[in-house]
């Protein structure tokens, strides 16, 4: 699927889709869980690699109520990711224990085992204990990750959230699900950095957390010269640990 910046895009409807419909994730990346951009997107092409074109991208707010319906009418959406314009968060950008995931619930509801090479983090919470809920869009890319400085431009104002209100985008959602309304202005804020497609469950909810320490952190960091192979056996190791929360509707 292709994604025209400049053009004008068929709005969405707001409780359902037709075929001819396309819609808009946007998304603004930063360093997250003690890990810079470029580290991360390091490890997410590893794994997009491992996994034959999929990688899971973890963001922190919760889905769009529309994204499971157009996961299960299989309604084309791409994925737009953009650097944040702001430095990441101290939080954020020293974390030091780290919570990976290891599931998710799919479209319908379905709690399901992440792909084998796909590693989510997250920080592991704060003194009022566990983060309980983290989230994630499914991408799929024939393309190698990386940033795109200089390239097409994004304007957020040329858009609105998919839904019955049709509001426009906030200055704080950071993951947003969005129709097209207007033509795009070539002096736009932000820049297309990397671009997917959604598949699968889309944007998902992810479940059964283990916790991973400094040790841990840094085989994460220090992934320059690996491989596919060696990501593989690196994500099998790090999930395999005690879960943090028990819950007996989880796959095995």
């Amino acid at each position: 699927m292709n994604y025209h910046p400049g053009a004008i895009v068929p709005a969405a409807r707001p409780t359902h889709a037709h075929a001819d419909d396309t819609l808009v994730c946007w998304s603004r990346m930063q360093a997250e869980a003690g890990q810079s951009l470029d580290a991360i997107i390091c490890r997410k092409e590893l794994e997009r690699q491992a996994n034959g074109g999929l990688f899971l991208w973890g963001v922190g707010n919760a889905p769009s109520r529309l994204a499971p319906v157009f996961a299960m009418m299989q309604q084309p959406v791409s994925a737009i990711f953009s650097v944040m314009k702001s430095k990441p968060k101290q939080i954020d950008a020293e974390a030091k224990d780290l919570l990976l995931w290891r599931a998710y619930y799919d479209a319908a509801g379905t709690p399901r085992r992440l792909p084998a090479a796909s590693v989510v983090t997250s920080r592991a919470g704060s003194s009022a204990g566990r983060k309980r809920s983290h989230y994630a869009l499914m991408c799929r890319s024939d393309n190698p990750l990386r940033i795109d400085r200089g390239g097409a431009r994004f304007d957020p104002q040329a858009f609105r959230n998919v839904g019955e209100r049709g509001g426009p985008v906030g200055a704080s959602q950071v993951t947003a699900l969005l129709r097209q309304v207007a033509a795009q202005r070539d002096d736009a804020s932000y820049e297309v950095s990397m671009t997917a497609d959604l598949v699968e469950g889309y944007w998902v909810r992810l479940c059964d957390p283990v916790l991973i320490g400094p040790k841990e952190k840094i085989e994460l960091d220090n992934l320059s010269s690996s491989s596919a192979t060696a990501w593989e056996l690196l994500a099998a190791r790090l999930k395999d640990r005690p879960a943090l929360f028990h819950d007996d509707e989880l796959p095995v």
